[in-house]
């Protein structure tokens, strides 16, 4: 069962990774911790304010946890973070299966057509 708050984190995380840069810096904290500053240089057709952005939308979404070290920012991604937007897929797919087997089981079964005895050709 989900929380009251789901629906807006679940909103939240869909519009997080609606975006190709945002998918583009989840993956490169998926394994290790990054400096904000290590993940700009990975962007660079785009401003480090522009990344910094992106990087506190993730954050917000619950996408990445940020671990501040002196003045630098390190960024790692929060695998709990998608648990609510896994668990609405999921959901819509059992649903689905739920349907399709009901439908199945009240449909009349199929009954193969007798097989026809073959003719021999002269």
């Amino acid at each position: 069962m989900t929380s009251p708050a789901a629906p807006a984190r679940i909103d939240l995380v869909a519009h997080a990774l609606a975006d190709g840069t945002r998918r583009s810096l989840l993956r490169l904290v998926r394994d290790d911790e990054r400096a904000a500053g290590d993940l700009a240089s990975a962007f660079p057709q785009m401003s480090r304010p522009a990344v910094s952005q992106h990087l506190r939308l993730l954050q917000r979404a619950g996408l990445v946890s940020v671990r501040p070290v002196g003045n630098r920012r390190l960024y790692r991604a929060n695998a709990d973070g998608l648990s609510e937007m896994g668990q609405f897929i999921d959901d819509m797919w059992t649903d689905r299966l739920a349907r399709l087997k009901a439908v199945a089981e009240r449909a009349e079964p199929v009954r193969p057509k007798p097989e026809q005895p073959k003719r021999s050709t002269p």
